[in-house]
């Protein structure tokens, strides 16, 4: 098979990179461009997905309702994606909403061992007669074989795809090879991959994902993401069309487009010391800028805030336990 879906989170990953505050201006530059492109899945919203947009995760300048119908009215042969993770994103509400106004394809995520709580927001979608990916976040934490039991589950409740996401950019080739190759084995239905930059694996692991059966990969334009940001989307098509893959995306358009994108947002995501220490800790690379504020607000290293959160495996979505850290990190240097 020579043809490869490529999803493009730069709407919604890339909101991390400046702290949720993307404008209506970026949203509607980013989806003009995308569909001219030809990219096949622009995923737009919160850094965390939809609903997410909180006190605590941090709120997003655009509401959900405003980004999804804007983009809704730009995209054509682009699919419109979310990502949605039962806890954030309500079924009655949030996730009933999104498919209203139109959206495609809805990636239901949850902690790598937790797919049993993506059982009802899955359902739900493909009972709308929705394209429903299965998301398994943080994959470095799971071994080969439970990712597998979890992925079974995602496929069981009709999930048509499963994407595991290297959220800590922790990985290295071997373990994407370990766990794709699982993967492909043991489901019936295609498998992807998501990275991360933290450890400068991102382009890499992702290729590693292709040659180990993986037909799905993610990508934003400069990198634009959490922590170190994602496999950067123009290298990753040039390397792909390359090697002989299709992705149905014009690398020219798609060069020219990222040059402009990187103007417009901001100064793209580079691996920082920081980057480093959230990859070999396994901490989620969405933690580096609260960890980095909250660290300097108590007057300690940041580093040593990643290592302890890595000691206490604390997941995404957990950011309320980085103060909490820190406090005590300050009580203990004394």
């Amino acid at each position: 098979m020579n043809h490869l879906l490529i999803s493009d989170p730069t709407l919604r990953d890339g909101s991390h990179a400046v702290q949720h505050q993307l404008t209506m201006d970026h949203i509607l530059f980013y989806a003009e461009h995308a569909e001219h492109t030809g990219i096949p899945i622009l995923e737009v919203g919160h850094g965390n997905g939809l609903g997410a947009s909180s006190l605590q995760l941090g709120k997003s300048l655009v509401s959900d309702t405003e980004l999804l119908v804007q983009c809704r009215a730009r995209l054509t042969n682009t699919k419109l994606g979310i990502h949605v993770i039962p806890g954030f994103a309500t079924i009655n509400k949030d996730l009933n909403n999104a498919l209203d106004i139109g959206v495609d394809v809805v990636r239901v995520a949850s902690h790598c061992t937790e797919a049993n709580i993506t059982k009802r927001h899955i359902e739900y979608s493909r009972n709308r007669e929705k394209e429903v990916f299965g998301v398994l976040m943080m994959s470095h934490m799971a071994s080969p074989a439970v990712l597998v039991e979890e992925a079974k589950k995602m496929e069981s409740y009709g999930a048509q795809a499963i994407i595991i996401m290297d959220s800590a950019g922790a990985s290295l080739p071997v373990d994407v090879h370990e766990k794709i190759t699982a993967l492909v084995h043991h489901l019936d239905i295609p498998v992807g991959f998501h990275a991360h930059n933290n450890l400068g694996m991102a382009i890499a692991n992702s290729i590693t994902a292709v040659e180990s059966g993986a037909t799905i990969l993610d990508g934003t334009s400069r990198g634009f993401g959490a922590g170190a940001g994602n496999a950067q989307l123009e290298v990753l098509v040039a390397v792909l069309h390359k090697m002989g893959y299709q992705t149905g995306i014009d690398l020219y358009r798609l060069l020219d487009f990222a040059d402009q994108a990187e103007s417009l947002f901001c100064t793209p995501p580079h691996i920082s010391s920081v980057s480093v220490i959230s990859g070999l800790t396994g901490v989620f690379s969405g933690f580096a800028k609260p960890v980095e504020r909250i660290a300097k607000q108590y007057n300690i290293d940041p580093k040593d805030v990643f290592f302890e959160l890595g000691k206490r495996k604390i997941i995404a979505g957990q950011e309320d336990l980085i103060l909490d850290v820190a406090i005590w990190l300050s009580h203990h240097a004394k």
